[in-house]
């Protein structure tokens, strides 16, 4: 369904450690300063952005956002979460665990970026 995803930051290095790090440990390989200066993470089903916000005014978070990557595994949901609070993340929402809706059960982690944006790291059970 989406092609890719942007989000705005406020300090690309503080950012891109932060990102290299979650997303490392979900297997995405470190991502990329192009041209634009934009922090670029390519794999086979979409790409993500970092980009400094085009307006020149600080980047913000979502009042009620989340992105959500996919974990192959609860332990890679768990060692994205571990990746982030080790490179400026902070946790939030109840810890990792398992949270079951209507028929499914997900393994569920959240994180806040060093920009606020809130993160989910998600395995479907």
């Amino acid at each position: 369904m989406f092609s890719h995803v942007m989000i705005g930051v406020n300090d690309m290095n503080v950012s891109k450690k932060f990102y290299d790090a979650t997303l490392g440990a979900l297997g995405i390989a470190p991502g990329k300063i192009d041209p634009k200066g934009r922090c670029v993470y390519m794999t086979p089903t979409g790409i993500f952005l970092l980009t400094k916000p085009i307006n020149g005014e600080p980047a913000s978070h979502g009042n009620g956002s989340t992105l959500g990557f996919a974990a192959q595994t609860p332990e890679l949901a768990d060692a994205w979460h571990a990746a982030g609070v080790a490179n400026g993340g902070t946790a939030c929402e109840d810890a990792p665990g398992v949270r079951s809706g209507p028929g499914i059960d997900l393994y569920l982690a959240y994180l806040r970026d060093p920009d606020g944006n809130k993160l989910c790291a998600l395995h479907r059970m």
